[in-house]
């Protein structure tokens, strides 16, 4: 499906640097990819813009179907890696899509026949179901591990820390804090998250990136969003924050009409080669609604033509917040409408060619020049080869026939550890080969040795269906 935005005016820099679009002087063209990732479905969603006479605004409404699907990463070493990390900015979400929850907060039995609660506990109810747990873990860890993965009430998990406290002369961990302040984050208690925030700035003079992460989210929603700015500072001393660190400071800077903050942010972010989340891009178009300012225009420009040189490709909501703004420009006067593109490339709404991602023979022989200058070169032929093996590589190379596939040797033999590397490279090259692709290995000279771990046999089968390159023993 394609976006067309039609309208008088043309924003030429958005394509004047596109070789590929034969653009006059009264119709321009920009093209943008629309991802799909729902699983089975994988197909190409595209749209484009459009300027043309004023006297054409038919505009058609089809419904965009791509999804963008984000991944969050967990920081806890005690939670499994397969499960959703409740210390995650991000996280909370996506719980409550594999989790959903009825109105009651009805929750399944859990093991040991304890079943969370729905409503807060007073002390002697607390301690009847830490003596009816019969887990190994600690009863306090475990329940709230449990409350905060399955999105308990904060009023339950706030009674929860009450029980903790009365038994701890009124002190309470630090993970409970952390899981605590993460319902908190999730329902949006802000008042809750203020309070934590005052605990826990009390207590403690540094946090790990997980308390730093979620405060940052809670603080930049609330009146107190300014300090989400401190604690993001408290964050670089230690790491580079994440773009999700980065995506709610922006969030709060544009919610609170702090626009020269939010830009700042999004150049930092940058600076960093950190590629921004697409929600902080959508933001920066939602803000710019109805807005008559060039200057802002010209920096949404340019998250077109980063979205464009990096190959990101919106979503159906970023797409419909991008069609809007463009509708939006005051004397503009844009409208869009959803179309496809056949499979020649050619847009059904405006007629011409998208801009083609192959490579021309000239960029090929650029990047092929940076490929054995900065990366096999080095800069330094010392610390991985010397200049003769090099030369000796490149004529190798020079005299094969292109490869469609090329192994690390060591790297594909290493992958199983109890394996026989010898055995397991040889199974790799197998699989690849029986589908006539051309295969080239790289590896070491040691491989060729007799050894419990390399056999000869089966490294003289894989140089049958491969050809191979090893280099000296470094």
């Amino acid at each position: 499906m394609t976006f067309c935005l039609f309208g008088i005016q043309s924003f030429p820099k958005l394509w004047k640097s596109n070789p590929y679009l034969r653009l006059g002087q009264r119709h321009s063209y920009i093209s943008l990819f629309l991802a799909d990732s729902c699983g089975i479905r994988n197909h190409p969603r595209w749209f484009s813009l459009k300027t043309m006479s004023s006297q054409n605004t038919r505009a058609t409404n089809l419904v965009a179907k791509a999804r963008y699907l984000r991944k969050y990463k967990g920081s806890d070493n005690q939670v499994p890696s397969d499960s959703p990390h409740f210390f995650s900015a991000g996280a909370a979400k996506k719980r409550s899509q594999m989790n959903p929850q009825s109105k009651d907060h009805d929750l399944p039995p859990l093991r040991n026949t304890i079943q969370l609660p729905t409503q807060p506990l007073n002390l002697e109810e607390w301690d009847k179901l830490k003596a009816d747990f019969k887990g190994k873990t600690r009863f306090e860890s475990w329940i709230s591990s449990q409350m905060a993965h399955h999105h308990s009430p904060v009023d339950v998990a706030k009674s929860l820390l009450a029980w903790v406290a009365a038994k701890n002369n009124g002190i309470v961990d630090y993970d409970l804090l952390v899981r605590y302040l993460h319902l908190c984050v999730v329902h949006k208690q802000t008042s809750e998250v203020i309070d934590v925030y005052e605990i826990m700035k009390a207590r403690y003079k540094i946090l790990e990136s997980g308390g730093y992460t979620l405060l940052i989210r809670g603080l930049s929603q609330s009146d107190r969003w300014r300090e989400a700015f401190l604690l993001l500072e408290d964050l670089k001393k230690v790491m580079t924050p994440s773009k999700k660190n980065y995506d709610d400071c922006i969030q709060g800077a544009l919610l609170h009409q702090d626009v020269n903050t939010a830009w700042n942010l999004y150049q930092e972010l940058l600076g960093h080669d950190i590629i921004p989340m697409l929600e902080t891009l959508k933001a920066f178009f939602d803000f710019g609604k109805d807005i008559k300012d060039d200057n802002y225009s010209n920096k949404l420009l340019d998250i077109l033509l980063y979205l464009r040189n990096n190959q990101l490709y919106p979503g159906e909501s970023f797409a419909h917040s991008i069609k809007t703004w463009f509708e939006s420009v005051p004397g503009k006067q844009w409208k869009g409408q959803f179309t496809t593109i056949q499979k020649s490339g050619q847009c059904s709404g405006c007629g011409k060619t998208i801009e083609s991602i192959q490579l021309s023979p000239e960029d090929y022989e650029f990047l092929k020049g940076r490929i054995m200058r900065d990366v096999i070169d080095g800069g330094d032929q010392y610390k991985k080869t010397t200049p003769q093996e090099l030369k000796r590589f490149e004529n190798f190379v020079k005299s094969c026939p292109p490869f469609d596939i090329v192994i690390d040797g060591l790297n594909v033999a290493k992958m199983v550890p109890k394996a026989r590397e010898s055995q397991l490279l040889l199974n790799v090259v197998s699989q690849l080969a029986k589908q006539n692709l051309r295969l080239l290995v790289l590896g070491r000279k040691h491989m060729l040795r007799k050894s419990s771990q390399w056999r000869k046999d089966e490294m003289e089968e894989v140089q049958k269906q491969a050809r191979c390159f090893f280099a000296d023993n470094m």
